[in-house]
């Protein structure tokens, strides 16, 4: 019997094209998608900074809803056009199917962050570290009250798509697909750090902080092969944190329903990063798994995973 003539690949090739399939290796996505992230933020950068120019005046909340949604959009541009052409694959096949479960994901890691916050927030006032100065309802009118929280549930929910798109959406995925799935979750989540690199009261013990919520976010993914959890985890976690328990969120201050301030030592507290910088945090993500793992003990990732292919 004949054998087939084994086709030979070209150090090119090998190179540059996956040997699983006619597409291009891991690494080479997510450069193109990086590349094209960057053209897309100059773009729609220099076409907010017109729009800008046309505006006698602009407030705090309404500049940076506008950086937001740039950013926003250009990430979600660039992972769209990327997965389609590098990847080929769908936007959807990336965990965006589109269905009530997706609804109820997203409301439960709205709701279970706000446990994980509300629990952070009583355990420090419980041990006299946390003092009330005052709430927004006893000092401001209801217009405003409204205004403020529906501009705040809208920059949340931009930066937990966007976020949650890029980190365990193209990049873990992508980086799963190159290396394994373990090292993924590594590196992305160490990405999804230095991505806060910039932020202002940053130490070491945010930096920990932040790759451990990483990994967090990471489990909502893989127990789903989803990104509704996480993306419902994600905008949870920073609307609760900030808006309604007045914590800083990652070392920024945007607008508390809460007013209040928090003593005793930076090491447990987070200090003027907010709890991802504390051991306080530590239980409380343990927690979180906890509650992830028993939401998603029925669940079988790899018949929700949807291929994708074209």
């Amino acid at each position: 019997m004949e054998q087939p003539i084994p086709q030979t690949r070209s150090w090119l090739q090998k190179l540059f094209i996956s040997p699983e399939e006619s597409r291009l290796r891991a690494g080479w996505r997510l450069l193109g998608q990086s590349l094209l992230l960057l053209l897309t933020l100059g773009i729609l950068g220099a076409l907010g900074d017109n729009y800008l120019g046309t505006l006698a005046d602009i407030s705090f909340a309404g500049l940076l809803l506008l950086t937001t949604l740039i950013s926003c959009l250009a990430i979600t541009a660039s992972v769209f056009i990327a997965r389609r052409f590098l990847d080929r694959r769908t936007l959807i096949s990336l965990g965006l199917k589109g269905n009530m479960l997706a609804f109820y994901d997203l409301l439960f890691g709205v709701a279970l962050t706000g446990l994980m916050i509300g629990l952070i927030y009583l355990l420090l006032w419980a041990v006299g570290w946390l003092q009330v100065e005052s709430l927004a309802w006893h000092v401001e009118s209801w217009e405003n009250l409204t205004t403020s929280i529906l501009i705040m549930v809208l920059l949340y929910t931009l930066i937990g798509w966007q976020e949650e798109l890029l980190t365990r959406g193209y990049w873990l995925q992508n980086l799963s697909d190159g290396l394994s799935q373990s090292l993924g979750v590594l590196l992305s989540s160490a990405l999804f750090t230095l991505a806060h690199a910039m932020n202002p009261n940053l130490s070491w013990e945010a930096y920990l902080g932040l790759f451990l919520s990483g990994l967090f976010l990471a489990f909502g993914y893989l127990r789903t092969k989803q990104l509704w959890l996480p993306i419902g985890l994600h905008i949870g976690w920073n609307l609760f944190e900030g808006t309604v328990f007045g914590f800083p969120v990652s070392g920024q201050y945007f607008y508390q329903l809460v007013r209040q301030t928090v003593s005793g030592p930076d090491i447990i507290t987070g200090g003027a990063f907010g709890p991802e910088a504390g051991l306080i945090l530590l239980p409380v993500l343990l927690l979180g798994t906890a509650g992830i793992f028993w939401y998603t003990r029925n669940r079988n990732p790899s018949r929700e995973m949807s291929s994708g292919k074209v």
